[in-house]
């Protein structure tokens, strides 16, 4: 058999496990039940799919094409944003998983009210639309790379695929799949790092490289480390508040469920992120410009071996669909928990919200597939999706757990800005002949846009009436503890 006739038999193979993982798991009694596997899940499985949710398209294929290009100080890129929004989650998930709340919007209307919740829903289904039309962006170039098809087509099939098992099982189905996509992952990561340090030589190589070519700093962590401040900020921020890990640690069984779920995580992500990062350097021996495929593709692809080449090639695309089906099922939950159940139909039956949250699966799936059958830019996407949630729902939602004094209708104002900033930038990024002060995708632009919204937010609410003792009440529910152990009051 061909090397695509076996890949093509091993993704099918794939596929229908990850569809059967997903029927076994269709059961679902209510939304908490789809949407949080009922709170049941350990902190350790938790974190692997909150790994599984981050560690994906990004990492697998455009990670090691920047270190490839610019060297080991690509880590900044999704790396140390990464570590950031962690170590910021590790901080807050007590006081995520004690309010208790299905979604990330719910807990908003607890702390504001109902106005905050619905602009935040809005962002939530903004960024997680974007965000997982970046991972079929990816998986649309993977298998045009991969497969004799094109990218439309290639898209599409990845998009049915996630949409496909990510229906019947709901969160539980996701976390289960997330489970096995880590594996394969893992496998693959490990493997190519493996192939490329042994095929290149190792780090002398990648010297005498880099100088053959003046390529300055290339194996220095710490080159030009403030032209990728910009993607610390936006993506750290961003991430740190990104509705689908909030999920993972409203789904733990306790508090220091999720505390333990975050150290996990952080201790993971360092040298996964690492490991990645050096695959791209060396790569950078083996291929003096980067491929058209990519570097990972074109690594799988060339094997001589076919069955290892599609084992490979399935543990690549476990990494892209293990981050799409935590998007996607994380959207159609704003849409199913924040909009449907809180406004439209508040008196739905339990089976009319699971079908409505299954409805709002295809929803989100449909509408990321056509946003990336007509923009192709991963890392264009991404900053946007990023900026909106960083301008605009990042100091209401933070300052929401530690300040009582801050005000629904400055919360409001603060993510107006935010949404109308991010809106602005993006216009300029699609080449709209807009006036601007800064550059876009720029760390002064993330400066603007969060210091914009903490200026309205922290001005609004000294001039404005708040309900304090609702704010105390949810922070002393919330239980965030200052540096000297007591409960944030005022």
């Amino acid at each position: 058999m061909s090397n695509t006739t076996i890949s093509i038999l091993f993704l099918l193979i794939y596929t229908i496990g990850l569809i059967a993982v997903g029927l076994w798991n269709r059961k679902s009694e209510n939304s908490e039940a789809y949407f949080l596997a009922s709170r049941s899940l350990p902190p350790w499985l938790l974190a692997i799919t909150f790994i599984a949710s981050w560690w994906g398209g990004g990492t697998a294929v455009d990670l090691v094409d920047h270190a490839h290009f610019i060297g080991l100080s690509a880590f900044w890129i999704y790396g140390a944003p990464v570590l950031l929004a962690t170590a910021l989650m590790f901080l807050f998930a007590k006081g995520i998983r004690n309010v208790g709340t299905v979604s990330q919007p719910q807990l908003m209307s607890e702390r504001y009210n109902d106005k905050v919740s619905l602009f935040l829903t809005i962002f939530i289904i903004i960024f997680m639309v974007l965000n997982t039309a970046v991972q079929i962006i990816v998986v649309g170039k993977f298998f045009e790379a991969f497969f004799d098809m094109s990218y439309e087509s290639g898209a599409i099939l990845g998009t049915l695929i996630v949409f496909t098992y990510s229906l019947f099982g709901g969160f539980k189905g996701v976390v289960v799949t997330d489970l096995l996509q880590f594996v394969f992952f893992l496998f693959t990561g490990v493997f190519l790092f493996i192939l490329a340090y042994t095929q290149s030589g190792g780090i002398e190589a990648v010297k005498a490289t880099a100088i053959a070519n003046d390529k300055v700093g290339f194996t220095s962590i710490f080159t030009n480390v403030s032209d990728k401040m910009a993607y610390i900020i936006t993506f750290g921020t961003s991430w740190m508040i990104q509705a689908n890990i909030w999920q993972r640690i409203s789904a733990a069984r306790k508090a220091v469920d999720a505390k333990k779920m975050m150290i996990y995580s952080f201790l993971a992500f360092i040298p996964l992120y690492l490991m990645v990062v050096y695959t791209g350097v060396f790569s950078s021996v083996l291929y003096p410009t980067i491929p058209k495929s990519g570097i990972v593709p074109t690594m799988i692809s060339s094997l001589s071996n076919p069955y290892l080449s599609a084992l490979l090639f399935v543990g690549l695309c476990s990494a892209i669909m293990s981050t799409m089906d935590s998007l996607i099922n994380t959207g159609a939950l704003s849409l199913t928990v924040d909009i449907f159940q809180k406004h439209i139909n508040p008196e739905a039956s339990a089976k009319v919200n699971v079908f409505v949250g299954r409805f709002s699966t295809l929803l989100v799936s449909a509408v990321a597939l056509f946003i990336a059958l007509r923009i192709r830019s991963f890392l264009t996407i991404a900053w946007i999706g990023s900026d909106f949630l960083t301008s605009g729902a990042f100091i209401p939602l933070v300052l929401g757990f530690l300040w009582a004094r801050g005000t629904s209708k400055a919360a409001l104002v603060s993510m107006m800005f935010g949404l109308l900033f991010s809106t602005y930038n993006l216009l300029i990024a699609f080449g709209l002949n807009l006036p601007s002060a800064w550059d876009v995708a720029s760390a002064k632009q993330a400066i603007i846009g969060i210091l914009g919204s903490l200026i309205l937010f922290v001005g609004i609410s000294f001039f404005t009436k708040g309900d304090i003792e609702k704010s105390r009440r949810f922070i002393n529910k919330a239980g965030v503890m200052n540096r000297r152990g007591k409960k944030l009051r005022k």
